[in-house]
C-alpha cells in the first residue's frame, strides 16, 4: 500500500469537514437572520391603506427582520403593547401615545409620518357639509339627523372624531342618524357606501378603499383634521421578553432615511398618501 500520500490525504480530508462546519455555521447563521421577527401593534389605517404591503418588504431586504403587523384601533394597540404582547408600537393618537411614555411603556415617541382625515359623504351631501371647516360641517349632520357611521373603537381616528364633535355644541346630541360600528376603516367606509353615510376617515384608507359607490371627499384642508403617525419600541424594562434590538431596528429604519423615502414613494394613482417628518 502507498503511504505517501496519507498526510496530504489527512489535511484535505480535515480542510473539507472544517470548511462543511464552516459552511452549516453560515448556513445556520442565515437562518437565523431569515427567522429573526418582531411582532408590530398598529393601527387598521396602516394596513389598510396598503402602507405595510409597500413598506415591510423593503424593511425585510434592509434587515432580514419579518414583521408581524396586528392591525388594531389604536386604543386596542395601545392595550396590546402595554401587556407586553408586541415588540413596537405604531399607532396615530399623541396624546394616549404621550401617557405611554409616561407610563414607563417606552423610552421615547418618535414622530414618523403623518396625513390628514377628511369627512366622506354622499355627492348629494344632503346635510351641506362641503367646505373646509370640520366642526362646522358635524353641526349641520347633526342638525340634519344624517346617518353618520362612528369607528365607535377607541382607535386614532375614533379619538380623533370624538374631539371635533366636543368642539361642536351639539356632542350630547349628534342626531338621530348617529351610529357606532365598534369597526376598523374599512369596515366603516363599507357602511357608509351601503346607506349613503357621513364618516370621517384617514386619506390613506379612502385613497385604497375600492368599494366607493356614491361617495366623495367632502370636508378637507381644515388644520385640525392633521394625522400624526408615531414610533415607539416597547420596554424591556417592563416586559424582558420584547426583542429590544431587533425592533430597535425598525424603529431605526422607519425613521432613517431609507424607511422615509419608502414612505414617500407610496402613492396610489400618483397620490402620496403618507409624508414622512420623522426628525422635523
Amino acid at each position: 500500500m502507498n503511504t505517501n500520500h496519507l498526510p496530504t490525504r489527512r489535511l484535505t480530508i480535515r480542510f473539507l469537514a472544517a470548511a462543511g462546519l464552516f459552511s452549516a455555521g453560515l448556513l445556520g447563521s442565515a437562518a437565523v437572520f431569515a427567522q429573526s421577527s418582531i411582532v408590530v401593534a398598529s393601527t387598521t389605517s396602516t394596513e389598510q391603506s396598503g402602507l405595510f404591503s409597500y413598506l415591510l418588504p423593503e424593511f425585510k431586504k434592509a434587515s432580514g427582520i419579518d414583521v408581524k403587523v396586528v392591525a388594531l384601533g389604536t386604543g386596542q394597540a395601545i392595550d396590546m403593547a402595554r401587556r407586553g404582547d408586541a415588540d413596537v408600537l405604531f399607532v396615530h393618537d399623541k396624546v394616549a401615545e404621550d401617557k405611554f411614555v409616561a407610563d414607563g411603556f417606552a423610552a421615547k415617541r418618535q414622530e414618523v409620518m403623518y396625513n390628514d382625515f377628511v369627512l366622506i359623504g354622499p355627492q348629494a351631501d344632503p346635510a351641506g357639509t362641503r367646505g373646509n371647516d370640520i366642526v362646522a360641517a358635524l353641526k349641520k349632520v347633526a342638525s340634519a339627523n344624517a346617518p353618520f357611521i362612528s369607528r365607535g373603537d377607541k382607535s386614532g381616528t375614533h379619538a380623533a372624531e370624538l374631539r371635533f364633535w366636543k368642539m361642536t355644541d351639539t356632542d350630547a346630541n349628534k342626531g338621530s342618524g348617529y351610529k357606532a360600528c365598534g369597526c376598523g376603516m374599512g369596515p366603516a367606509l363599507n357602511i357608509g357606501s351601503s346607506s349613503g353615510a357621513y364618516v370621517l376617515a384617514d386619506r390613506g384608507t379612502w385613497l385604497n378603499f375600492k368599494n366607493r359607490a356614491d361617495l366623495t371627499v367632502l370636508v378637507e384642508g381644515d388644520k385640525r383634521l392633521f394625522n400624526q403617525y408615531g414610533v415607539m419600541l416597547v420596554s424591556a424594562a417592563k416586559h424582558p421578553q420584547v426583542k429590544t434590538a431587533e425592533g430597535q431596528k425598525f424603529v431605526d429604519w422607519v425613521t432613517g432615511p431609507a424607511g422615509q423615502a419608502v414612505i414617500a414613494g407610496y402613492k396610489i394613482g400618483g397620490e402620496q398618501l403618507f409624508f414622512p417628518n420623522a426628525g422635523k
